[in-house]
């Protein structure tokens, strides 16, 4: 584990992504409420939340850390995707990007969990940091296309 003792504590935050691709008819479900396992997004936020919180644990050497914010955005995108959004945030001596990529793969990997039975093909891509800021590396963002 990476020493951070004599580093500053200043403010951290990270933003992830990831996307999940399915049948229109299976987001169709999903946005309407309609799915036998309940609200398929709420679901997917708090396991994204918790897993987040985890991240330490799941992670060899990844610094336990005291987030203070972790938010998940899941929106459906085009007719075939949810693109989920994480962002995390602490004020602390390492970055919180673990956190962010963490929460986004977990709720996407729940919306597969949550679906599979009405849509096997589902597929997660796509994850990745989207921003970071903070610290002594500065700010990151993703350069739009």
């Amino acid at each position: 584990m990476v020493d951070v003792t004599d580093k500053a504590v200043t403010s951290r935050e990270a933003v992830a992504e990831a996307r999940v691709r399915m049948l229109p008819q299976t987001l169709q479900m999903i946005v309407a409420g309609g799915h036998p396992k309940g609200d398929v997004f709420a679901v997917a936020r708090i396991a994204g939340i918790q897993a987040a919180k985890k991240t330490s644990d799941l992670i060899p050497l990844c610094h336990p850390l005291m987030l203070t914010s972790v938010k998940l955005e899941l929106t459906g995108e085009g007719d075939d995707t949810v693109h989920i959004v994480a962002r995390c945030k602490l004020a602390g001596q390492t970055g919180v990007e673990m956190e962010a990529l963490t929460a986004a793969s977990v709720a996407a990997l729940t919306i597969y969990d949550m679906c599979k039975a009405v849509d096997r093909g589902m597929t997660i891509h796509s994850v990745r940091v989207l921003e970071k800021l903070g610290g002594k590396s500065g700010h990151y963002q993703v350069e739009a296309p």
